[in-house]
């Protein structure tokens, strides 16, 4: 098991292998299909900080926030999975959810030094390890807007890194 907090260090993302389970402390990012694209528009137009959004070393985390808690939805939809490109290019580190992504996203996080991870879908695990939420911008997306929340000891798979998946 390897423990990881956020911010997250290049050393730490160039150390993982596909398989390493790992844990994950600190403040993360939620996003999903409604919201990514909006905030991939904002790094498009490097409006970002006027979000108060710091994507470097960062975990986007794709899922909704609801009083239930938070669980993975899958990250191969379409308005997810492009989002992986330009959100590692801004610095985010793991992308975090469930399920197969596709070759191409998986050579282009290699390029970025960023990495996929996977977690079963345990809302009610998590909600117990999920201390702090606040939305971050586009609250009118209700449990789909831009979340930060804090976490502790997160438990996920590397699903892809340094080019190579674990759905291979």
């Amino acid at each position: 098991m390897k423990d990881l907090t956020t911010p997250l260090s290049e050393e730490a993302i160039a150390q993982l292998e596909v398989g390493d389970v790992i844990t994950i402390t600190g403040y993360i990012y939620t996003g999903r299909d409604a919201v990514l694209p909006k905030i991939v528009k904002h790094v498009e137009e490097g409006t970002l900080t006027e979000l108060r959004i710091e994507l470097k070393g960062s975990v986007i985390f794709h899922t909704a926030v609801s009083p239930a808690g938070v669980g993975p939805t899958s990250s191969n939809k379409l308005e997810i999975e492009s989002s992986f490109e330009p959100l590692s290019k801004a610095g985010v580190k793991i992308h975090l959810g469930k399920g197969a992504i596709n070759p191409e996203t998986v050579r282009m996080l290699a390029e970025n030094n960023a990495v996929f991870a996977i977690m079963p879908p345990v809302t009610a695990l998590l909600e117990s390890q999920t201390t702090e939420r606040e939305v971050v911008c586009y609250p009118e997306l209700g449990m789909e807007a831009f979340h930060r929340i804090k976490v502790d000891h997160y438990q996920a798979i590397i699903a892809a890194a340094k080019g190579k998946s674990i759905y291979d």
